[in-house]
């Protein structure tokens, strides 16, 4: 874990301090010298205030990690499940059972909960989370429940996990990841009861290295994608990896260059819209279609006989509620997809404002550094920060269920007066 954690140390520190933490005082309670017990449920002195600066070396079992999108938060969480797992000489050894199993996704007491909705509602959060939380550990010495894109979280749903965080199972370990601990993002009142770890984006050095040894790609290829994806390791992945990806960003960034063309901005903003939902629908279409056939079958759909009848329609109203839940998965993806365009788009004007003041700095698209010229010189600095303005609106919009055509129209509109056409 050390090594994957190298490039952030106050991550590694913290991690894999609160790890040896645990194991000491484990070791501790079993050999009796431990106090058993403590205000808030742990294991023999391992939790502290939550509401107090910890020590590198502090354990408690409520943690939210934060960092921008890509940052690499939901792997430092499951760095950190690997070194309370390990059965190494020290905690998080990356060679044992125990820690390849965690990593590897098949580790029975390492829950992770990855959203697909467009939100995390309360009966998910009672009938999942909470349930799987005060399940005992199987074969390791805690059950560690990670919840990705904690942001996603409903009032009520937050307010249905309190009760969980403040008094945990005491072989319990709740680990949120969320983009930050603003009001916005994550709940005030679940924050204040766990110890917060910050997750700093890798290096575009780090990421160049990452996609050299683990995906084969070229050194400049790597660090083209570490550059575009904003250190986003997920999206940089698939940049090298996935062709389309590579061409939906290339006509997304030709777009500012369409937008003194009246009507071809228009139809080139349509046509990529359209290929984004249909990308959204049909990437999952034989998934979804497979997951309303196991539901059919396992509850016993196209039966014949006694009470046939009336089992059909119980089955009705949940494969209804299965479609809806699938509906909200597309939204999101398609949602996803034209936020990650707006952001690609957003750092060509980005480019090209820094461009417009003399500031020397890396730019994000560099293989786009002529077209960020152009604009730079034909646009001005006052028409850069309008575009900006523009997409952060188009942004907010999504946001709010607009239309996607109404908000895209509504951004090239904008578009065209910040270039004053």
């Amino acid at each position: 874990m050390a090594e994957r954690l190298a490039d952030t140390p106050s991550v590694r520190d913290a991690v894999l301090g609160a790890a040896r933490a645990a194991r000491e005082a484990r070791r501790d309670a079993a050999s009796g010298e431990a106090v058993a017990g403590d205000a808030g449920g742990g294991v023999g002195g391992v939790v502290g205030d939550a509401g107090e600066a910890p020590s590198s070396s502090a354990m408690t079992h409520s943690w939210v990690f934060t960092g921008a999108p890509g940052s690499g938060r939901s792997q430092a969480a499951l760095a950190f499940a690997a070194a309370l797992e390990c059965t190494g000489e020290e905690p998080g050894c990356g060679r044992c059972r125990e820690c390849r199993a965690v990593l590897e996704g098949a580790h029975t007491d390492v829950v992770r909960v990855v959203p697909q909705a467009l939100s995390i509602g309360v009966d998910y959060v009672r009938e999942t989370i909470i349930a799987g939380a005060h399940r005992l550990p199987t074969v390791s010495p805690w059950r560690v429940v990670i919840i990705e894109d904690a942001d996603r979280l409903s009032a009520s749903a937050a307010d249905a996990l309190l009760k969980t965080v403040e008094e945990p199972p005491s072989r319990t370990v709740i680990v949120f990841c969320a983009p930050s601990t603003d009001p916005q993002d994550f709940s005030t009142t679940l924050r204040s009861r766990c110890r917060h770890v910050y997750v700093p984006s890798p290096s575009v050095a780090e990421i160049t290295r990452l996609l050299v040894e683990e995906e084969g790609a070229t050194e400049h290829d790597a660090r083209l994608a570490a550059q575009a994806s904003m250190r986003h390791i997920g999206r940089a992945r698939r940049l090298v990896t996935t062709p389309s990806m590579q061409q939906r960003r290339a006509a997304v960034l030709n777009l500012a260059e369409l937008i003194r063309h009246g009507d071809q901005a228009f139809q080139a903003m349509y046509a990529l819209v359209k290929a984004m939902e249909k990308e959204a629908t049909e990437a999952f279409a034989e998934e979804d279609a497979a997951e309303r056939e196991r539901l059919e079958r396992s509850l016993g759909a196209g039966g014949r006989g006694k009470g046939a009848q009336k089992a059909a329609r119980g089955v009705a109203g949940m494969v209804k509620e299965l479609e809806k839940a699938q509906r909200m998965r597309t939204t999101r993806r398609r949602r996803d997809l034209l936020d990650l365009a707006l952001v690609d788009l957003a750092g060509l004007y980005r480019d090209a404002l820094l461009l417009a003041v003399g500031a020397t700095v890396e730019p994000v698209h560099p293989d786009f550094s002529g077209l960020a010229g152009e604009l730079a010189r034909g646009v001005g600095e006052r028409g850069l920060v309008q575009c900006l303005d523009a997409i952060a609106v188009c942004r907010r919009h999504i946001s709010e269920n607009v239309q996607f055509s109404i908000a895209t129209d509504g951004l090239v509109g904008r578009l065209r007066q910040a270039y004053g056409v």
